[in-house]
């Protein structure tokens, strides 16, 4: 946490970026670094999946319900982990109201690093375009009112999606200076996606890579991804929150020295262990749990959660990842509230 408090009260725009900056703030941000969509929103504002995700209206109207329903410091838009691998070529499985669309790697589209070209069309593809034009009219209807979050997917996600899992993860093994070739090439897309909604109006972005713990090692994140998520703090001039899902403490370390402004982390991380292993070298979002504590269990379970974040100095509060599209929104209106409640007995917060 920030070592002063802010005087006076900020907006949720001021609020998620001072935050992101490692300044002082009147209390944490709740904020949302992937999706807190849910059916009940879809159908509060009739903006259903798998529509929401291809119609840029829609999609801005169900996303807002973050800040207007819900009452989150920020807006995410980009709802999956697909937009930019179906601007690609890659075969998708839209799915229904209920569910998240996907990519079906069971039919990669590239073999070689000499297949790694950038489409022409790539951010006029609709479905990557959905996601700029949604950025720009919630910026458009909110301007500094709220922070407007942006989503591009790393290099190491993108391999997943369009090499497919089990062929690109025996090629870190067989043959990791090809692999560092697919990822630097690979890399293009994440900048050039991360731009375009930067122009329309984000003000942050999330970059999901998902070099998870249970797939590859700490080792495996410094050797193959550190020095390149250096590099997009370059190349992306706004707030990066770094994404990755698992158990990830013994990557944190090298992540704390990527520059990024965030690291946002999964339930299976102790809050505390997490902010031991960064040791001040990245500001921290997460960690609530979706499948238990958001999606069966009630607010009660969800404070203590909160609070549990917040004495460890977590300074963003969010759920780990996307949240499971049913659930209940009692559990999501009580992370603000909680939050708010602990500021106020610890900080002396108060909304006037």
């Amino acid at each position: 946490m920030p070592s002063t408090k802010f005087a006076g009260n900020l907006t949720a725009r001021e609020r998620t970026l001072r935050a992101l900056r490692g300044e002082a703030v009147d209390r944490p941000p709740v904020t949302n670094p992937t999706n807190v969509a849910t059916v009940e929103l879809m159908d509060l504002v009739e903006a259903p999946f798998p529509d929401a995700n291809r119609d840029p209206e829609m999609n801005a109207r169900l996303a807002a319900t973050g800040y207007t329903q819900l009452g989150f410091d920020a807006i995410a838009p980009y709802f999956s982990i697909i937009q930019e691998s179906s601007a690609l070529g890659c075969e998708m499985q839209w799915e229904g109201k209920d569910n998240w669309p996907t990519v079906r790697m069971s039919y990669p589209i590239w073999k070689t690093v000499d297949d790694i070209k950038m489409p022409s069309d790539f951010l006029k593809h609709p479905d990557n375009r959905t996601i700029i034009e949604s950025i720009r009219l919630l910026k458009q209807e909110f301007g500094d009112e709220v922070a407007i979050v942006g989503k591009t997917m790393g290099p190491w996600t993108l391999a997943y999606h369009v090499f497919g899992v089990e062929p690109f993860l025996l090629a870190t093994v067989d043959d990791p200076p090809m692999v560092m070739d697919m990822l630097h090439r690979l890399k293009q897309f994440t900048i050039e996606f991360g731009l375009a909604q930067i122009e329309a109006g984000a003000d942050a972005l999330t970059l999901p890579d998902h070099a998870t713990g249970d797939l590859v090692s700490g080792e495996y994140y410094r050797r193959f991804l550190m020095d390149l998520h250096h590099e997009f703090v370059e190349d992306l001039p706004v707030p990066i929150m770094l994404h990755i899902c698992g158990a990830t403490t013994d990557r944190m370390p090298y992540i704390a020295t990527t520059g990024m402004a965030a690291f946002h982390f999964d339930s299976k991380n102790d809050p505390q262990e997490a902010m031991d292993a960064v040791d001040g070298g990245i500001n921290l979002v997460g960690n609530l749990n979706n499948p238990v504590t958001l999606y069966s269990k009630g607010p009660e379970e969800v404070r203590a959660e909160v609070f549990k974040c917040l004495d460890a100095g977590v300074q963003l509060i969010a759920p780990e990842c996307a949240i499971p599209l049913k659930t209940k929104l009692e559990n999501l209106l009580e992370i603000p509230r909680a939050v708010e409640d602990w500021a106020a007995e610890h900080w002396g917060y108060s909304e006037n």
